[in-house]
């Protein structure tokens, strides 16, 4: 018997020893909220290389010293986190905003006109002036007109975005340089919008947008560059160490790689209609790395709430005669979905109005049935205002519910005069989706909103409106805990991208990436959770932000 054990014994460190490849380069001591169903809180953990190799009690960890391990104690008074991961962003376009003129707070029509001139003043004639991300329901609801902004911006066309990334404003300049007279004909799947003289008004929504941006100068690759770095400056210090980006600019996430020059994870994708040629790059090039992958397509069903463009099965509560309309034809969904499924590629669909959804969870169900079982976690961008039939539909499905948030206490100020009370009972919702036991996966859409975690955390777990007029949350009853927000920027948004073996949690084996923060969110009154800062970002083990 004795025998026995020590044969055990000896094969125990033995096998210790060659799992053990020398001392950890860095160990970091706190408390650790971990997103392992395992072992959900650590006291520890070390880091080799770019990943993690041990997390657990402070003696257990400290095994791992070796006399050039660096070793950092934070206070038990912050938290350390795994890395955000932030599904659904237009990531270099966010970066390219930083530097445009900031539309989102103006309050005012004459605060709106103010900002455009100041920042046209700043500028080169003929540059144009794009992003802004601005709101009318700010001033009351009334959509700005060229004419607010021709007089300040004589020199440069303007076209820039309502927050949600569905309708935009061009000035006049911008309509001559596009060549857009009143005689325009509207498009299908947008709108135009003329006053009643016929005269353009200056507002484009969803595909008539088109018109506009094929007159819009391509940024050069430097400037692309540049506004990548700006973008990844600002995820870190916000603690996002992935990005799903949904489409758009990848040569410049591929230059930055191959540069060895990314900070952030990316996950980066093309449009479902692109999904030939995606296939083709992947049988030529692989999907990728750890810094950036590809395989992902996106397309639209419909716009957005604040547009009217949203697709809804009854009409707006304040357009009776409207209930939105769907961007691209159901047949061609169908069909993409399909080909693109069949190719061993991942979809995801934006739908924002209740048919919007009903009809992706059809497409969906259709192509599983006829291409058959298999791991495909297909997602639904955004979901906002499902219908309680569907609600169970996507776990039945597997579907992900790839959400954002922010975006409920940010629409949740006007929502239900669009949509009224019974349809806003289950906007963003959150509780009700997860007591389904669907998937739940946080993100931004930044830049249509911040590309803050801290801040979505805090809307998921309060639901007080940004106006502050529901101090006990918009729909309380969809409120969700402060566990299961961090898993749907965690563990949930590394499952959304098929890597939850690799990150999202802060495991032995996955990669060292995760977040510092100066509260522990877990104890700290649920209002106060915005205010919480970022400490330190680390991606691969290497710091990427800290705070001074």
């Amino acid at each position: 018997m004795k025998r026995s054990l020590l044969i055990l014994s000896f094969a125990l460190i033995l096998f210790s020893c060659q799992e053990k490849k020398g001392p950890a380069d860095q160990i970091i001591i706190g408390k650790i909220w971990t997103a392992d169903p395992q072992q959900p809180w650590a006291e520890a953990l070390a880091i080799q290389g770019d990943s993690l190799v041990a997390v657990g009690s402070e003696k257990e960890v400290m095994a791992w010293k070796g006399d050039k391990t660096d070793l950092t104690r934070f206070d038990t008074s912050q938290l350390i986190l795994p890395g955000f991961i932030d599904t659904h962003t237009h990531f270099v376009e966010a970066g390219f905003g930083l530097a445009s003129v900031q539309l989102r707070d103006a309050k005012t029509k004459e605060e709106f006109i103010q900002r455009i001139g100041d920042f046209a003043k700043t500028i080169k004639p003929g540059t144009w002036i794009l992003g802004g991300t601005w709101d009318h329901e700010n001033w009351g609801g009334e959509l700005p007109d060229r004419n607010w902004i021709d007089q300040v911006t004589p020199n440069n066309p303007v076209w820039i975005m309502r927050l949600d990334g569905h309708m935009s404003l061009a000035n006049s300049a911008a309509l001559i340089a596009a060549n857009i007279g009143n005689d325009v004909k509207q498009v299908e799947g947008g709108t135009i919008v003329k006053d009643k003289t016929g005269r353009v008004t200056g507002i484009f929504k969803d595909n008539a947008t088109e018109l506009i941006n094929k007159a819009v100068p391509a940024p050069s690759e430097e400037s692309e560059d540049g506004a990548l770095q700006a973008a990844m400056n600002y995820a870190a210090a916000h603690g996002v160490t992935t990005a799903h980006s949904m489409y758009g600019y990848n040569a410049a996430f591929e230059r930055a790689n191959k540069k060895n020059q990314l900070i952030t994870r990316i996950y980066a994708g093309q449009m479902l209609n692109e999904w030939r040629e995606l296939k083709n790059k992947i049988d030529a090039e692989g999907k990728g790395n750890k810094w950036l992958k590809i395989g992902c397509l996106k397309a639209f069903v419909d716009g957005a709430l604040g547009s009217h463009t949203a697709a809804f099965f009854k009409p707006y509560s304040d357009a009776p005669k409207d209930s939105g309309f769907f961007i691209t034809r159901e047949e061609d969904l169908y069909r993409w979905t399909k080909s693109a499924d069949s190719a061993g590629l991942h979809v995801m669909i934006h739908a924002i109005g209740d048919k919007a959804i009903h009809t992706v969870l059809n497409i969906y169900e259709r192509v599983e049935k006829e291409n058959g079982a298999k791991d495909r976690r297909f997602r639904i961008e955004h979901l906002q205002h499902i219908q309680p039939s569907d609600i169970p539909r996507l776990a039945e499905l597997n579907v992900i519910a790839s959400m954002q948030p922010y975006h409920a206490i940010d629409d949740g100020r006007w929502a239900e005069k669009i949509i009224g009370t019974e349809r806003s009972k289950t906007t963003y919702a959150f509780r009700s989706l997860i007591d389904a036991n669907a998937k739940v996966a946080f993100g931004s859409d930044w830049p249509v909103a911040p590309a803050t975690p801290l801040e979505g955390i805090y809307a998921a777990v309060t639901r007080r409106t940004l106006d502050d007029k529901n101090p006990g949350g918009w729909f309380p009853e969809q409120k969700i805990s402060v566990e299961q927000a961090l898993k749907a920027y965690t563990i949930e948004g590394a499952y959304a991208s098929f890597d939850e073996n690799v990150k999202g949690s802060l495991t032995k084996g996955k990669l060292a990436d995760l977040v510092v923060i100066d509260q522990n969110i877990f104890k700290i009154a649920p209002e106060k959770i915005k205010d919480v800062n970022v400490v330190n970002t680390l991606v691969g083990g290497k710091v990427v932000y800290q705070r001074n």
